[in-house]
């Protein structure tokens, strides 16, 4: 390989914030590492987003524990990637969720994404070898499901395809706030190397019609207030406009996929190089869009060797 991977020399270990969004419900987040969501209900709590081990999730339950000692009874994994799910077994929850989709995406893919995501990003995996085995859900839904934390409730739904084919969102009507997953980011690249950028945009506009009042996006800061909503919104959708668009220009002219990089980083670069993970996301990102342009529909399954000949090709 001529060089490393961006997010193989990214070793900074980030500074955890804990917000809250709305009553009872907080967002943590770590400066662009992946972002986890609080619900808590009359008797209990759900968590939303599990972290990629048991270690980096007892940051999240530390956190928990600082304003409840109510059960942790649901977790919630709004699509399947090992940086997001692998870490559940530490909230010992009788109800881990997510959508038939994502399911699917263990079944299809669940080792290789590890392995894949492992070699890509060594400090997201700290205490690795605590990490039991992949994730399961015990519980999906098709298109929507609802828990009720005593009088608490909490809508799951699938609003469309967009970060994965199984993206879940988590609606709090009583305080009108959203949980996004990566749906959503707030200055930090979007990683669309399992995406739909044709119907990234659809999710999006489905996501601003609950004119919600806060969202803890899938990475990045919460975001409070519509102003801000609006803003991480139309910000997540230039950017996968940004990056799918030049790729598309290329493949119509049967280009290759170094070619479609070049374009890619000609229009990203000088929007988006200051956001978190850039330069980790960017490569799968252009060759996902390079897929997709060329008729792929469903995104290929990436593997450790399969990235290793993406990132040479690309440094031809």
């Amino acid at each position: 390989m001529a060089k490393a991977f961006a997010s193989q020399a990214d070793m900074t270990e980030k500074t955890i914030t804990f917000y809250e969004i709305g009553e009872g419900l907080w967002a943590f987040t770590a400066e662009g590492d992946p972002n986890s969501g609080v619900i808590i209900g009359d008797d209990s709590v759900m968590i939303v987003e599990a972290q990629a081990t048991p270690r980096l999730a007892e940051k999240v339950i530390e956190k928990v524990r600082t304003v409840t000692d109510k059960p942790i009874t649901h977790l919630v994994l709004t699509h399947y990637h090992a940086v997001r799910v692998l870490g559940a077994s530490a909230y010992g929850a009788d109800q881990i969720i997510m959508s038939d989709m994502a399911r699917g995406m263990v079944a299809e893919r669940g080792q290789e994404d590890w392995d894949s995501e492992f070699q890509r990003f060594p400090r997201l995996f700290e205490g690795h070898e605590s990490i039991p085995g992949l994730t399961w859900p015990t519980t999906t839904f098709s298109d929507a499901m609802t828990v009720y934390l005593g009088n608490r409730r909490v809508d799951i739904k699938h609003l469309g395809r967009a970060h994965t084919a199984g993206d879940a969102v988590i609606h709090v009507p009583d305080q009108n706030v959203m949980f996004t997953g990566d749906i959503v980011e707030y200055h930090s690249a979007c990683y669309c190397g399992d995406g739909y950028f044709g119907d990234w945009g659809g999710t999006l506009d489905a996501i601003r019609a609950y004119d919600v009042d806060a969202i803890a996006p899938g990475r990045g800061d919460a975001l409070v207030g519509s102003e801000m909503v609006n803003k991480a919104i139309e910000s997540t959708r230039d950017f996968v406009d940004s990056t799918y668009r030049p790729a598309a220009r290329v493949a119509a002219r049967n280009g290759s996929l170094k070619e479609a990089w070049d374009a890619v980083r000609a229009e990203c670069d000088p929007k988006f190089s200051d956001y978190a993970i850039y330069e980790h996301c960017l490569p799968f990102n252009v060759a996902r869009a390079y897929d997709e342009a060329r008729g792929i529909a469903h995104p290929r399954i990436w593997t450790d060797k399969r990235d290793i000949e993406m990132w040479e090709a690309l440094q031809g």
